[in-house]
């Protein structure tokens, strides 16, 4: 049988991701469904650049983390069976352990992103860039100005120990990442 293509690839990441995200909602005012999330960090890295492998991990990233709970889980072998060790392993990467604290999967993601891939580091920093980018047009409903503010700086000390594996991505960031803080300056805390 024949390699799959790229777009019967990607067009299988994201089926398999929209089944695993279907009742899924961003925690923003507008609840749009959470697949949009992925599908926006694989358009960033497409646009940027980014290698076949990541763009299709993006699809996928957050598919272990969001279906812990779900009767059936996905796992990491199970993404290794259906898209291969390189796109299983870069999810790894990208995937808390949500076992832990959440100050302590933070202060992970912070500790680690130095040490990443160059294609983990892209996705770690598309979605960022995309979390950001939510967090100005649509934050989470309960959150306060500070804690928009405190997201921010953590994201950009993610981001920090995720440049320089796409020069395009780290300029991205940085556009977002400062009219982000633009945008919360000039709001008056509630």
């Amino acid at each position: 049988m024949d390699q799959p293509t790229l777009s019967a690839r990607l067009m299988r990441a994201a089926v398999f991701a929209a089944r695993v995200h279907a009742g899924h909602r961003r925690k923003g005012a507008a609840a749009e469904p959470y697949v949009n999330h992925v599908l926006e960090v694989a358009q960033i890295l497409a646009e940027h650049g980014a290698p076949e492998d990541a763009i299709l991990a993006a699809l996928l990233h957050d598919t272990v983390e969001d279906s812990d709970a779900d009767p059936d889980p996905i796992t990491h072998d199970r993404l290794v069976a259906e898209f291969g060790a390189e796109v299983a392993g870069l999810v790894a990467e990208a995937t808390d352990d949500k076992s832990l604290p959440k100050e302590a999967r933070k202060a992970l993601q912070v500790r680690h992103a130095p040490g990443r891939s160059p294609a983990a580091k892209m996705l770690k920093l598309a979605d960022k860039i995309s979390n950001l980018r939510a967090i100005t047009t649509s934050p989470p409903a309960g959150w306060d100005h500070a804690r928009r503010v405190e997201y921010v700086g953590w994201a950009g000390r993610v981001a920090a120990g995720l440049k320089g594996a796409n020069p395009a991505l780290d300029a991205l960031f940085e556009t977002t990442y400062r009219a982000a803080i633009a945008g919360l300056a000039a709001e008056t805390p509630a």
